[in-house]
């Protein structure tokens, strides 16, 4: 298929079926990039609300950099996988210490901050200043591959980003992804998932039962219940010892939880 048959379809198609977010709405930098964290391994529905609350509390980095971490996990509580709310509000302190609280404008730049890997970084200089980055997430994956390799098995992304770069609106990149966004997500509900044939693809591990979960389980109960020793911790969860242990040294050693004279709690 060439390019431009290629656009027109996926343009078409937004045209038509477009979605409609209040990140989409609202640009402002912070914004987007608050969306970009959220939005990281949950789904889109899911985060609205969470996203409008949170402007709402913090509308810049200067007034999340401010605010006390179990403060801040407290309203990321739902979202799942903790150390992105970590990650945001060092990143709202970076930007207020080295950008004088602006959000950089390129990938580049964007790079460095914690929590932001090549995809974050792209979406966030595109969709917060048409910035006409190239960037890959599962959606724009699964256009990549229903259009361009129909018939093929085991894709790798290298394979796919030539297409996206000679494929880019350069005019306006911010329309164009979310054009191939919105028609990767129509994808999924008609048709068998593209990304099966991604060399990249692996099924999402069980969340019940899981280290991820014991992990929510812990965090959970210091923000809502306050500081405990390991006893107080396990009898709040059900999490035995031995895993309770593996638990808290993790998050010890990514800076979410502190233990002071034998009580553990949400590191300031």
């Amino acid at each position: 298929m060439d390019y431009a048959e290629f656009k027109r379809i996926i343009y078409a198609n937004y045209e038509n079926t477009g979605r409609t977010f209040p990140w989409r709405t609202n640009l402002s930098p912070w914004g987007v990039l608050v969306s970009e964290f959220m939005l990281q391994q949950t789904q889109t529905e899911r985060v609205i609300p969470f996203w409008e609350r949170w402007m709402k509390l913090w509308p810049s980095p200067e007034a999340l950099a401010e605010v006390p971490m179990p403060d801040v996990l407290r309203e990321w509580s739902g979202l799942g996988y903790n150390r992105r709310g970590l990650f945001l509000k060092d990143c709202a302190g970076l930007i207020v210490k080295k950008y004088g609280g602006r959000v950089p404008e390129t990938p580049e730049a964007l790079a460095p901050l914690p929590g932001i890997g090549p995809y974050t970084s792209g979406a966030i200089a595109c969709f917060a200043y048409n910035y006409p980055a190239v960037f890959i997430e599962t959606n724009i994956r699964s256009v990549a591959l229903h259009f361009f390799f129909k018939d093929r098995e085991d894709v790798k992304d290298k394979e796919i980003f030539p297409i996206l770069k000679n494929s880019l609106d350069r005019e306006n990149p911010r329309k164009w992804y979310w054009a191939l966004m919105d028609y990767g997500a129509v994808l999924k509900k008609l048709t068998v998932n593209p990304n099966r044939r991604s060399a990249h693809y692996t099924r999402q591990s069980r969340f019940e039962g899981s280290f991820r979960q014991m992990r929510g389980a812990v965090i959970k109960t210091l923000v809502s219940q306050g500081p405990g020793s390991t006893d107080e911790i396990k009898r709040r969860t059900g999490i035995m010892k031995k895993e309770l242990y593996k638990v808290l040294g993790a998050l010890e050693k990514e800076s979410m939880v502190a233990e002071d004279a034998g009580l553990y709690k949400i590191k300031d």
